[in-house]
């Protein structure tokens, strides 16, 4: 296909995750109860932060901003792939399928920064509080947001402007789910070593950075945890434990697809699942069930909503 300078394929089918209907129906059902459960908390958290004055802190300013991101995360693959489990033939335009590509990977860059920053947040209320309110102002909330979006935006793009110049004249089966770009570039008409290694370069080893730059920020600041044993402490120890097991729900699926050198179609589905459904729904049941300020101020944010329907 040497003379192919454009695509003939105008739409993908997926394989999606299982055949039997029976295991289908259940995965149906798990998936649409977690996508409503996790809409519902990730919207419940940002009107919380929002509506309580006690809150406004840039602590909660970032968890707002994150529940805000888990948000698109639910939204980005299970919507698609509700609705495919109805269905004997899934399908996805190719424009269908660039789209979910680049809102996957923004979305994805977006939260691996607000988590950063969120480490960065804790590092400085913890190892240095004397400076917390002289360093983390308004300014710097806003700053961390917006350089968070400003690579988000960057690293999906630079991957797409290479991507969409692709030729695909077939096959157009997908062995997953979603659209994303491992398995995407294998079905391009042309040799695709560069554009894989290209792939993994700046996914792979953009997770696998992060990841250990929240590692060892959060060593850290468990050292500096450990030399105090007061009651604060353990306030803070506590929260670190919600931030560590985030970060791990995370970023395990991500370095697990972009980096490992055998991909396997049964966990890989399984990782992208359990990334899709779940961790979305985890994230704002870690923080609340954590946090007894963020409990409290829920209670009251339900008070009102109710207060408010009644009236």
């Amino acid at each position: 296909m040497d003379g192919a300078n454009h695509s003939v394929v105008l739409d993908f089918v997926f394989l999606g995750l299982t055949n039997t209907w029976e295991i289908q129906f259940l995965l149906l059902m798990v998936s649409s109860i977690f996508y409503v459960a996790s809409m519902m908390g990730n919207l419940l958290i940002i009107f919380t932060v929002a509506s309580d004055p006690h809150l406004h802190s840039p602590m909660y300013f970032l968890l707002a901003n994150l529940s805000f991101i888990d948000l698109g995360v639910s939204s980005v693959i299970s919507p698609k792939m509700i609705y495919d489990l109805l269905r004997n033939h899934k399908v996805i335009s190719f424009k269908g399928c660039i789209a979910q590509i680049f809102f996957i990977h923004v979305i994805g860059a977006v939260e691996m920064v607000l988590l950063i920053a969120m480490a960065f947040d804790r590092y400085i209320a913890i190892c240095k509080p004397l400076h917390y309110f002289t360093i983390m102002k308004q300014k710097m909330c806003i700053f961390l947001l917006v350089a968070a979006w400003i690579i988000g935006l960057t690293h999906s793009a630079i991957q797409l402007v290479f991507v969409v110049k692709l030729p695909f004249c077939g096959p157009n089966v997908l062995d997953s789910f979603y659209c994303d770009l491992p398995r995407f570039i294998k079905l391009a008409c042309i040799d695709t070593y560069r554009m894989e290694f290209m792939v993994t370069v700046n996914s792979g080893f953009i997770s696998l950075g992060s990841f250990f730059i929240l590692v060892i920020s959060y060593i850290f600041i468990v050292i500096t945890v450990c030399k105090h044993s007061s009651s604060g402490s353990s306030k803070a120890m506590s929260t670190l434990s919600a931030h560590i097991m985030v970060v791990v729900l995370f970023f395990g699926p991500c370095i697990f697809v972009y980096t490992w050198p055998y991909p396997t179609s049964h966990l890989d589905k399984f990782l992208a699942f359990f990334d899709a459904v779940f961790t979305p729904f985890l994230n704002p049941v870690i923080y609340t069930f954590r946090n007894k300020e963020m409990k409290m101020a829920m209670k009251k944010a339900c008070s009102q909503l109710t207060i408010y329907r009644i009236s």
